[in-house]
């Protein structure tokens, strides 16, 4: 298996998931089912399934601004669980850009999962 088909988060509000993830994903959604319950986003060609019945998932998503991203978030209904902070330097390309330092800011988003994001940044001398 050389890829991810889809990965579902909970939401007890549809209506509300819709708007925090069109705001994060910046796209509406693809497909809504309800009943029963079922909306799609597709990040890349993989579906974020927005369901009632799904346990909850710490998602990741990559950020150009982690500043400017938790700014929007929050606008839309997220509360900041953790700033933006370095997390570790990547000395090769295993996890990420050799010379560069992940950070990362978790925030909750209107039905309380946990959502993260990861800026790479340029190491400088």
């Amino acid at each position: 298996m050389t890829r991810l088909t889809q990965i579902a988060q909970h939401a007890d509000d549809l209506d509300r998931a819709a708007a925090f993830y069109a705001v994060l994903l910046g796209t509406d959604a693809v497909a809504r089912f309800d009943p029963p319950g079922l909306l799609f986003f597709d990040i890349a060609g993989t579906r974020l399934l927005i369901d009632r019945a799904a346990p909850s998932a710490l998602l990741y998503f990559p950020s150009s601004d982690l500043h400017e991203d938790l700014r929007r978030l929050v606008a839309a209904g997220a509360s900041v669980e953790s700033e933006p902070s370095p997390v570790f330097t990547h000395a090769d390309d295993t996890l990420g850009p050799a010379g560069t330092e992940e950070w990362q800011a978790f925030v909750r988003d209107p039905e309380g999962n946990l959502v993260g994001l990861v800026e790479q940044r340029r190491v400088t001398a």
